[in-house]
């Protein structure tokens, strides 16, 4: 009887700190997507207006931070221009708890026009804007986004961005 104690004491140790040591992962656990894409329609709105099409992708930088980048292209008063902005969002709800979130952000935008609208210019880049909901019952899709703030110009945008299951 003393050796079956002694033996129980010798195995339970370590595997009790073995067990304590190792991560536990869920089989309900998924892994997070690092890369969010979007699509985005902005109008910047300045002494010469603008409507472009854009893409961008974006990382986390923690929680509540995704770092960005946007291209795009479109038509101004004089022809063609693009623009890239470099930017950081800061989201209020990144957990989804509730349908609409707020969130801001700021960075730098590289506008691209004709010598007639102005010319390529630096601006520094701030926004307010506002992400819907997921598809109902789904843990991913794309979800909408509307911002507005100021860069160049005042700045619209409607956005179609893929959503991230359990996060924003």
């Amino acid at each position: 009887m003393r050796a079956a104690q002694s033996l129980f004491r010798m195995t339970l140790g370590p595997a009790l700190a073995l067990t304590l040591a190792l991560p536990a992962t869920a089989a309900a656990q998924t892994n997070q997507q690092q890369l969010q894409a979007e699509g985005r329609l902005d109008a910047i709105v300045a002494h010469t207006t603008g409507v472009e099409a854009g893409f961008g992708l974006s990382v986390p930088a923690g929680i509540y931070m995704r770092f960005g980048l946007v291209a795009g292209i479109g038509a101004g008063r004089h022809g063609l221009e693009g623009r890239t902005d470099l930017i950081s969002r800061f989201s209020l709800d990144p957990f989804r708890q509730s349908n609409w979130a707020p969130y801001a952000g700021a960075g730098i935008s590289g506008r691209y026009r004709s010598r007639l609208d102005g010319g390529s210019r630096a601006y520094l880049l701030v926004f307010l804007g506002a992400e819907g909901p997921l598809p109902m019952g789904r843990t991913s899709g794309i979800v909408p986004a509307f911002e507005v703030g100021l860069g160049g110009g005042a700045r619209f945008a409607v956005i179609l961005r893929r959503g991230i299951n359990a996060r924003r």
